[in-house]
């Protein structure tokens, strides 16, 4: 069966990836959306290639320029996001791809459970901070979450058929470049060093949040939402080889665990031909080429990030969108070298205690909390 897809931040690292899936199997996908921000040669180059029926454009001046270069062709171009409802019926879509970063790819994606249309997501921040009204969309239309991060996706397949009998899940996390350095060192990084992953290759913000292993904390937030395990059950375990992917334990005393290269790739593939498993001419795990398989207990003390997330979990409500929100103005001043590394916990920290939680609320509500912490966040940066 061929799929028709929505490709929601096509010019990203798992947008460029997902078309890089898609090359392999030609047959079995039609690229019926793309979208992007800012880079405009690279979606360019996509709709000219995949020539989708609809480009979508956040950025006003990428928008101008698209829609002239575009002129020629059968092809849509539209500004924003907020027809999206609209566009996803108009092209009777099969999966849409919800790969685009941070808290901005929200709409997007509850706008596709909304109509029954089943997600591939890669963008966590959907169910970090939106996950009550995920899961309250998905009982009304019965929509599917197929995950797309590395973890997430082994922890789904280790799962499938045995949900009842599990006992624990373990997400790994490569512990990022930094799981040596003494706290004086961890002062002094920059983000140069931070985005230097050793295993992985991914988009700047993923990034950090993988040295500070806040990206941990968010997923273990995703993990509660995806799979219904309490937080008391799920832990994360560093593991530098970034081999096993995840692990599920059960009752019976067996750990199922997902193994492979750490290539985004294969999980972008499973979530796209889900139920199905196909080849691919991507590279395989040589077990006889590992030397070892080292797994070691975080120092949330070093890297405080992973309790705040677990704290804002336990908390629920409102608070996982103002951990986010914190988390994602913080890691901008980082880069942008307004703040320190160790600040970007100190910041987040600040935030949540300022916050008073919200136990009835809609996606505006969210939206307004998620304003307030960003605001907020650069006022205690300004006192700083």
């Amino acid at each position: 069966m061929v799929k028709n897809i929505a490709l929601l931040g096509s010019t990203g690292s798992i947008g460029v990836q997902t078309l890089e899936v898609i090359d392999e199997h030609k047959d079995d996908f039609i690229v019926k959306i793309i979208s992007g921000h800012k880079n405009v040669q690279r979606l360019l180059e996509q709709a000219l290639k995949y020539k989708p029926e609809y480009v979508i454009v956040t950025h006003e001046k990428s928008y101008e320029i698209l829609k002239k270069e575009l002129s020629t062709f059968p092809i849509k171009v539209i500004l924003g996001e907020k027809e999206i409802a609209k566009v996803y019926q108009e092209v009777n879509l099969d999966l849409v791809i919800g790969a685009i970063s941070g808290a901005a790819g929200i709409p997007s994606v509850l706008a596709a459970l909304e109509l029954g249309i089943d997600v591939a997501l890669a963008n966590k921040e959907t169910i970090v901070v939106a996950g009550n009204i995920v899961k309250r969309i998905q009982k009304k239309t019965g929509a599917k979450i197929i995950p797309v991060d590395s973890e997430h996706s082994a922890i789904f397949q280790c799962l499938t058929g045995h949900e009842k009998a599990v006992s624990g899940l373990l997400i790994t996390a490569s512990g990022g470049p930094f799981r040596n350095l003494s706290p004086d060192e961890l002062h002094k990084v920059t983000p140069e060093m931070a985005l230097n992953h050793p295993t992985w290759s991914m988009g700047n913000k993923i990034t950090i949040d993988s040295a500070t292993l806040m990206n941990k904390g968010l997923e273990i937030i995703e993990a509660h939402f995806l799979f219904n395990v309490a937080y008391e059950n799920i832990n994360a375990i560093i593991h530098p080889q970034s081999i096993v992917h995840s692990m599920v334990l059960y009752g019976d005393g067996s750990v199922l665990a997902h193994l492979g290269l750490p290539d985004m790739r294969v999980p972008i593939q499973y979530a796209l031909t889900y139920p199905e498993r196909k080849n691919n001419s991507f590279p395989k795990l040589d077990l006889l080429k590992i030397k070892e398989l080292e797994f070691l207990k975080p120092d949330t003390e070093k890297f405080p990030c992973l309790n705040l997330a677990y704290r804002a979990g336990k908390i629920g409500y409102t608070m996982p969108a103002v951990l986010n929100a914190a988390n994602e103005i913080a890691v901008e001043l980082f880069m942008q070298k307004d703040i320190g590394f160790m600040d970007i916990p100190k910041l987040v920290e600040e935030v949540m205690q300022k916050h008073e939680i919200v136990k009835e609320f809609d996606f505006k509500d969210l939206l307004e909390v998620d304003k307030w912490a960003r605001i907020e966040c650069k006022k205690i940066k300004d006192r700083m």
